[in-house]
């Protein structure tokens, strides 16, 4: 009894000097910089934070390590709630090419995000918003739309604390509103660049404000096996770990990224070079299905350790995770079945050189094969040059084509001609946004007699715009913004 007193007496005065930091972080602000990063009824130690970061070099998967970290502990009851942060100067990636940072991902708000938000969205299954998402653009505006209101009462507006206070007060605010218990924070790109660098030291700030165990940082590095040495060497993943570890962030958990499991040679060196211990580096390595990595990750005892450093296990239901652990053990176990039939699907679009450029489609296609038991045999379709000889050839043999979203002009030519050819042999199509679209001018053109039919988005001088821009989107300028996103309530009239 003596020892539950004494742990409850440490635990009231941890709370008690954590909210003391807090205060006189957000009172001193006040006085000197006139900012607090504070929002006005935050509670000291109500939530926690797991910040993953990647070293070496991007693309390793963090979205996918982050989300699926994520569900460990929204399996075991608790609310949680991620945020991408990307280091462009974009205010969303409505207008980023697709060849560059693959599909963009509507919300459900509209909000126009990183393709790493379907992976939150899909993993998780839960809806996300505007708050999930942030640029060094959006940071950089609210920092001067303030300012030019008067918001820092004269005070010459900095990086630190105006645009670091920025980026903790959004995810302090993001944790209320969404009365998260844990928030996943993923820092896009890679330690060292120059662009997320106000990002690491908000929270490298974060972390001295929220205390000892209010947030968690997770180094997400890579492992090298090249191929004509035969071994695995980690001296690129220990220097980018010193890296992270020259501004100011200590790693609590390290995720190894490589082909083949990592060995356990290669896990000590990391360890002793991170100040890790050895039990909380971890192999990452390839997987046939994303979706069987949360059970490996729970396997490794990586969601444990987590609660441990967090000191959350006292929120843990015990109950709904054995009952979210069962439910995605048959959904993986269909996942990776053998299937009783196989079909044939193109995609064609003018990105069809990029897979991510369609990557919402492709999972959905996953999804799809696997509750119908199909495999599904995707074919991609490049439609810039196609013309009516090519189409009969690649579209023969198919069971059914999609044409997904796209701007411009270019390639809607060949798209037209694929449709025209699945209406007259009768071959499955489903037409997403502009694939809708050119189903419709290919039947205007083809079977009402309209040859010159067209779309006034990319030929506004058509004599026949079958399909016609929004009368409130013809006096809008500029490409970022402007379309009518997001889930909508849409009501068909026959």
């Amino acid at each position: 009894m003596p020892q539950k007193n004494n742990t409850s007496e440490n635990a009231s005065a941890g709370e008690n000097e954590l909210s003391s930091i807090l205060t006189e972080a957000g009172q001193s602000s006040h006085e000197s910089e006139f900012f607090s990063p504070i929002p006005k009824g935050y509670i000291p130690g109500r939530h926690k934070y797991v910040v993953v970061l990647g070293t070496v070099m991007s693309g390793l998967g963090k979205g996918i390590f982050s989300s699926s970290l994520a569900k460990l502990l929204k399996d075991k009851g608790l609310q949680v709630e991620p945020i991408k942060m990307e280091g462009y100067l974009n205010i969303d990636s409505g207008t980023l090419n697709p060849y560059r940072h693959g599909e963009v991902f509507v919300l459900d708000d509209g909000m126009e995000t990183d393709m790493d938000l379907g992976t939150y969205e899909r993993i998780l299954d839960q809806n996300l918003g505007e708050a999930n998402f942030t640029t060094s653009g959006q940071v950089y505006r609210r920092v001067l739309d303030k300012e030019r209101l008067g918001g820092y009462l004269g005070r010459d507006v900095q990086m630190i604390p105006h645009v670091t206070g920025d980026v903790k007060y959004n995810l302090r605010k993001l944790a209320m509103d969404k009365k998260a218990d844990v928030v996943f924070v993923e820092v896009g790109g890679t330690v060292g660049d120059f662009e997320n660098g106000f990002y690491i030291e908000a929270l490298r700030e974060l972390a001295f404000e929220e205390g000892e165990t209010g947030v968690c940082f997770v180094a997400l590095t890579y492992v090298i096996e090249p191929q004509a040495l035969g071994e695995q060497k980690s001296k690129a993943a220990q220097l980018g770990l010193k890296k992270l570890m020259e501004a100011g962030i200590q790693p609590h958990l390290v995720a190894c990224r490589a082909h083949n499991e990592v060995e356990e040679n290669a896990l000590e060196k990391i360890a002793m070079f991170s100040n890790v211990p050895k039990r909380r580096c971890f192999s990452m390595h390839d997987r046939k299905s994303i979706y069987t990595i949360p059970e490996s990750m729970r396997e490794a005892g990586l969601d444990r350790e987590v609660l441990t450093r967090l000191d959350i296990h006292d929120r843990v239901n015990q109950r709904h995770e054995d009952k979210a652990r069962e439910d995605w053990r048959k959904f993986v176990s269909m996942i990776t079945r053998k299937r009783k039939f196989t079909a044939k699907i193109g995609i064609t679009g003018k990105y069809a050189k990029i897979r991510d450029a369609y990557a919402s489609i492709d999972k959905a296609l996953e999804h799809c094969g696997t509750h119908l038991n199909a495999e599904l045999d995707v074919h991609w379709l490049d439609t810039t040059e196609m013309n009516e000889t090519d189409v009969t050839r690649e579209l023969e043999n198919l069971d059914g084509i999609i044409v997904p979203g796209g701007f411009g002009k270019r390639g809607t030519e060949g798209k037209i001609a694929c449709i025209k050819y699945c209406r007259e042999n009768a071959l499955p199509y489903l037409g997403i946004c502009l694939g809708f679209q050119m189903a419709v001018v290919e039947f205007a053109r083809n079977v009402c007699g309209l040859a010159d039919a067209g779309s006034t988005e990319f030929d506004p001088k058509t004599t026949n715009p079958v399909i016609d821009i929004l009368p409130e989107q013809k006096k809008i300028e500029g490409l970022g913004g402007n379309m009518r996103l997001g889930g909508k309530d849409v009501q068909v009239k026959s």
